[in-house]
């Protein structure tokens, strides 16, 4: 029976791989399988209807709620014209030199990533920078490349994943926080790397991006100017509360919103910008709050009993145990995360990361090293992700133009973060 579960998971990534479902039905349907093939009833204990769907769809509830604050957070900042605020004057300080205005775009990318990730974040960033950055000479595609490598600078301290990974892998907030802080030179170390290397290698190319921000206003925001200099900060006060003060994640963005709201909006203004931009976070967070509603309907079916009885021999027999394997095998496993493949955490890759839990193969803290290691490549090189298909069509390229440019670089951060995870874990 393990056999044919494997087959069925085949069978769902090729779903995801063609489009003839979107990720979040397919991995639905896949649950729903999985949970039949396990054996399991259609009613009470362990069941398909009462475990797999009631229980599974708010497993993953609390990280919903921070995506949506985190959405919320970044809408904010786009309306209040803090990020756009924050890029403007990296661009003024870097005049007309092509690598200072790439690292400059790259800091804010990084820090607008710890707030909320996909293609929000490089809008936020990249809106502004793609065009300053093509207009003094970076190259189309180290352009794009540079806007997704500094969210990955972020991804480590972005609120919402911490949560996402320490409900899903049952961990708790500061075993997750210690390996992203981990985490976080390897993809410091590769951003700068990529900028340098490739605004050197690459040259100048003297091209105007097909889209301008300064032809004409986009936005309120663009008509009300910068923002004051104190309300800059408000990216970093959820990642200070998180990370310095070890405050709650939820708590954190909250203060989050409320320090952008205070610090650039008049109180008569307060209520109407509070439900604007609360309404549109809802918009944006829409789509991950589906799949994650299927993710949590998917790790209950493979937490099944029959599921994991049926796996265990067979994902056992294929993981290595031996640090130096284990590095080896999961670092040319690294392209499986690529276009919504088997290893990707946020589609199958969740529920082959709870199946090696539930079996007991690794401990959660290896698997945790292993899908944020993953999660760093699939953030910048996947052409499937949003982030990476917006910011490659916003500077003129196309996403696999990006995942060639940037894939060597992300992988070198999976790279030592399998190393981290070996050396500490295993």
């Amino acid at each position: 029976m393990g056999v044919v579960i494997l087959l069925v998971m085949a069978a769902g990534v090729g779903l995801m791989l063609t489009r003839r479902l979107p990720t979040a039905f397919a991995l639905v349907l896949l649950a729903v399988v999985i949970a039949f093939l396990a054996g399991a009833p259609l009613t009470g204990k362990n069941s398909v209807l009462d475990t797999v769907l009631q229980e599974g769809a708010p497993t993953l509830a609390a990280t919903m709620i921070a995506i949506i604050l985190g959405s919320w957070l970044g809408k904010l900042l786009d309306e209040t014209g803090i990020a756009g605020t924050l890029v403007r004057k990296i661009v003024e300080f870097g005049g007309d030199r092509p690598t200072v205005v790439a690292l400059g775009v790259l800091a804010v990318s990084a820090l607008v990533g710890t707030v909320t990730g996909s293609a929000p974040a490089a809008m936020l960033a990249g809106i502004i920078g793609i065009p300053a950055m093509i207009a003094v000479g970076v190259p189309k595609v180290t352009a794009a490349g540079t806007v997704l490598m500094g969210i990955a600078v972020g991804i480590p301290f972005e609120l919402p994943v911490w949560q996402f990974f320490s409900t899903a892998l049952n961990l708790p907030i500061p075993t997750v926080r210690g390996f992203m802080v981990k985490l976080f030179p390897f993809a410091l170390v590769a951003a700068l790397a990529f900028v340098l290397i490739e605004t050197r290698r690459r040259g100048t190319e003297h091209a105007w991006s097909l889209k301008s921000v300064d032809a004409k206003p986009r936005s309120r925001r663009a008509e009300l100017g910068d923002a004051p200099w104190y309300a800059l900060l408000a990216p970093a006060v959820p990642l200070v509360l998180a990370l310095g003060f070890e405050l709650a994640i939820i708590p954190s963005l909250l203060a989050g919103v409320l320090y952008a709201l205070a610090t650039t909006t008049r109180p008569g203004e307060m209520n109407k910008r509070l439900l604007r931009t609360l309404y549109g976070g809802f918009e944006v967070a829409a789509p991950p709050i589906a799949l994650f509603i299927a993710i949590g309907i998917l790790l209950a079916a493979v937490k099944l009993p029959g599921a994991v009885d049926a796996l265990e021999p067979l994902v056992k027999a294929v993981s290595p145990q031996n640090p130096v394997v284990f590095v080896l095998v999961f670092t040319l496993l690294v392209p499986l995360c690529l276009y919504r493949g088997p290893l990707n955490v946020f589609g199958l890759g969740a529920g082959i990361a709870g199946v090696l839990i539930a079996a007991g193969i690794y401990p959660a803290a290896a698997v945790l090293g292993m899908a944020t290691s993953y999660n760093q490549v699939f953030g910048v090189a996947d052409p499937t992700s949003t982030q990476t298909v917006w910011s490659a069509q916003y500077a003129g390229v196309t996403p696999q133009q990006v995942m060639v440019r940037t894939l060597p670089y992300v992988w070198a951060v999976a790279l030592g973060g399998l190393c981290v995870t070996a050396a500490t874990r295993l």
